[in-house]
């Protein structure tokens, strides 16, 4: 064995540390020639990252003009989308227990209501709103639409709490339109996917069975607890509120749709007002048997249409001199309807075929306003002018 002495030590020491001062400094420049590195912020210069808004663009290192837009209009958005939490019963053969549920929506203006989706609060006995800051609020149910899945939530809270969510314009879209969703999928908080417009007017139905029509299909990533939250275009303006997905698995398979926002537009000052829709209705009581079932059989001039059984009295149809039937129907010995009424073919000079072209027809009306109505009486086409009155309301 070499036996050293103290100062040898010391020496192997001194030249150990030179030596490798030399590679570092030999390696830093090397690294800085050739572009590998870039110089890291001291403790005071790294940006806060506080919530969803604090980092700007310019923060960011080298970005494409697209992933700016979408840093952007995240940081734009964000604080305007809330994450609800909702406590619902639930009722079985023992005993009632809570269910606790969720999804998004987005605040639509100053005094805190929020736009969500109606099988988001279903139901719900509690209601809670955290917002991007982490502050939570108590919120209480507006107003809701089945038929549309659109409901309004408001909470009490300081104006500055509140970032309106501005709304855009559905009827100009485009295939291929780049899109951005920000939910709280799975409960994650202030999550932002992006995608684009797959396809557009694509019906899809409400829990209740109802077409909602015009729905944006997209495959922006949509998934459990994104319902209710925001489908955005490029400037951060609400173009859709999304919906349901289709998924074998529940989880998101890039088929996603969003309810169209001017379809909200429509009806969101209803629910504020009044808290459910009013809507615009004939006041008819249909057969419930196609006409192209029973045209060859009656001899019927068309074979497409609604006949009317029934017109309801003081209401648009009756008010317009429509007809309903006067031959009483039956089948296996329970009454069905009256055969023999007028049969509406047209309405607002669209084409009807069955009692679901009525009801998407009449969504885009208002109770006072008149449309030409075409019925077939008796053989023969006639056009009549309807002013529609109000649909009776039958609770939530």
């Amino acid at each position: 064995m070499i036996q050293l002495s103290l100062r040898q030590i010391l020496l192997i020491a001194l030249i150990s540390a030179i030596i490798a001062a030399g590679l570092t400094i030999g390696y830093d420049r090397w690294v800085e020639r050739h572009g590998l590195m870039e110089p890291v912020p001291s403790s005071d210069q790294v940006p806060a990252r506080t919530g969803p808004a604090a980092l700007n663009p310019s923060d960011v290192g080298a970005i494409t003009d697209d992933e700016r837009n979408n840093i952007e209009v995240y940081r734009k958005v964000a604080p305007g989308v809330v994450n609800i939490s909702t406590v619902t019963y639930v009722r079985d053969f023992f005993a009632v227990y809570q269910r606790e549920g969720g999804g998004s929506g987005s605040i639509i203006d100053a005094r805190g209501y929020i736009l969500t989706n109606y099988h988001v609060v279903e139901g719900a006995r509690r209601l809670t709103v955290t917002l991007a800051n982490g502050h939570q609020y108590p919120a209480r149910y507006i107003g809701g639409d089945i038929d549309t899945d659109l409901a309004v939530i408001k909470i009490d809270a300081p104006e500055e709490e509140f970032t309106v969510v501005k709304m855009g314009d559905s009827d100009r879209l485009a295939v291929g339109q780049k899109v951005l969703a920000i939910g709280n999928p799975f409960g994650f908080a202030h999550t932002l996917t992006e995608g684009i417009i797959s396809a557009l007017e694509r019906p899809i139905r409400a829990q209740n069975g109802q077409i909602i029509e015009g729905a944006i299909q997209t495959d922006a990533s949509i998934n459990p607890g994104n319902s209710g939250g925001p489908l955005l275009n490029s400037r951060g303006e609400m173009i859709g509120i999304n919906s349901q997905i289709i998924t074998p698995n529940e989880g998101s398979v890039g088929i996603g749709f969003a309810i169209p926002v001017n379809l909200a537009k429509r009806i969101v000052p209803d629910l504020i007002q009044y808290g459910h829709v009013i809507r615009p209705w004939l006041g008819i009581v249909p057969l419930p048997v196609p006409v192209s079932l029973i045209a060859s059989e009656l001899d019927l001039p068309v074979d497409y249409g609604v006949m009317i059984s029934e017109v309801i009295e003081g209401e648009a149809a009756d008010r317009a001199g429509i007809r309903g039937g006067t031959t009483p129907v039956r089948f296996r010995g329970r009454f069905v309807g009256y055969l023999g009424g007028d049969i509406i073919i047209g309405l607002a000079g669209e084409k009807v075929t069955s009692l679901e072209d009525i009801r998407r027809i009449l969504n885009r009306y208002r109770p006072g306003d008149t449309i030409p109505v075409e019925i077939v009486r008796h053989g023969r086409r006639m056009t009549v002018n309807v002013t529609l009155t109000a649909k009776p309301y039958r609770g939530r």
